[in-house]
């Protein structure tokens, strides 16, 4: 992510990855990640990769973009890329 501004903030309970002011991923305080993806492919990404719609409280469905997947190792770097590719769409 050369010439990119990247960092780390402390946001709804959990670390977040920051690109260019705008949260990409977090790492949740359960050890779940929390990704924003392109809407139109939330539908699909639930059904075939075990992601839930995130939810900020009980009943507090956070839309289409944010879903709540479990951070294994083999799944982060799917995620984050997911998550980095919908982020560079997003500024086009």
């Amino acid at each position: 992510m050369a010439g990119r501004d990247v960092r780390e903030r402390r946001m709804f309970g959990g670390t977040s990855v920051m690109v260019d002011d705008r949260m990409v991923v977090s790492v949740r305080g359960d050890g779940s990640l929390l990704v924003k993806v392109d809407p139109e492919r939330s539908a699909d990404l639930v059904a075939r990769e075990g992601a839930v719609r995130a939810e900020m409280g009980a009943g507090r469905d956070t839309g289409p973009s944010w879903l709540s997947v479990p951070a294994s190792d083999d799944r982060v770097e799917f995620w984050l890329g997911l998550a980095l590719e919908h982020h560079a769409a997003a500024l086009r």
